[in-house]
């Protein structure tokens, strides 16, 4: 009803599918390479085990960054990433959004100096200003209060389209 989806996984899915693929190798090879060397299957199980769960964790990532995009809809922004940060931000306190291209981001979800950066592979490409500090939870639980944010989209200019649509009177 009236929601935009700003989709994020173009600009990863080739780095998670190289990455999916070099764990299968990994996986085979060291399976193969434990029973070479005469390792029981006692020790080998739990490799094995562990191997595939690494593997299970890397599919759910890529499908969880794939099913949960960032949403804009008439009363609220919600920027995600996959199921690690889900902020939630009401329109009202949006003062300013604009397309502000950034490739040296360090790590994928920051908060430092009032601003929460969400990155994909080192970018950040729309910037929103807020009117009024909003609570975020980071990945591990710490709360903090951010007044602007950064994060990317595979079509920044849908996002500015989105986001710059008025709001409707309540």
């Amino acid at each position: 009803m009236g929601a935009t989806a700003l989709p994020y996984i173009k600009e990863q899915a080739s780095l998670l599918m190289v990455l999916t693929f070099v764990m299968v190798v990994e996986t085979v090879a060291v399976d193969l390479m434990l029973n070479a060397v005469g390792v029981p299957m006692a020790v080998r199980g739990p490799v094995l085990v562990l191997d595939v769960y690494g593997l299970l964790f890397a599919a759910t990532f890529a499908a969880a960054c794939a099913t949960r995009p960032h949403v804009v809809t008439p009363t609220e922004l919600r920027v995600r990433f996959g199921t690690y940060i889900d902020v939630r931000v009401p329109r009202e306190q949006i003062s300013a959004v604009r397309l502000a291209r950034n490739y040296n981001e360090q790590s994928m979800v920051t908060v430092a100096d009032g601003r929460l950066v969400v990155a994909i592979s080192s970018q950040t490409n729309i910037a929103i200003d807020l009117t009024e500090p909003i609570t975020v939870t980071r990945p591990l639980g710490r709360r903090a209060q951010v007044t602007a944010i950064r994060f990317f989209t595979d079509d920044p200019k849908t996002a500015l389209s989105a986001l710059r649509t008025p709001t409707p009177m309540h």
